[in-house]
């Protein structure tokens, strides 16, 4: 399984959470350095607690899950 599929895998386990918030998150790319690029839509897109989101739940459950993702970065 290559790693931009083990990432979009564990990104479909997230999103039913953020769509319960109203928003949603698309995966942009993963690149060879283990950086995800994601946008984050809808609420989540203007949210206060956007940063946090990114940090604490996405990108921790992607580091958790999948070892070489390094970062995420919201685009």
């Amino acid at each position: 399984m290559s790693l931009q599929t083990e990432v979009q895998t564990v990104i479909d386990t997230v999103r039913p959470m953020l769509q319960n918030d109203g928003g949603d998150v698309e995966l942009l790319g993963v690149s060879d350095d283990g950086t995800v690029k994601v946008r984050l839509q809808g609420a989540c897109g203007s949210c206060q607690f956007a940063a946090m989101t990114l940090k604490n739940g996405i990108e921790a459950r992607l580091k958790e899950l999948v070892p070489a993702v390094k970062e995420v970065v919201a685009l």
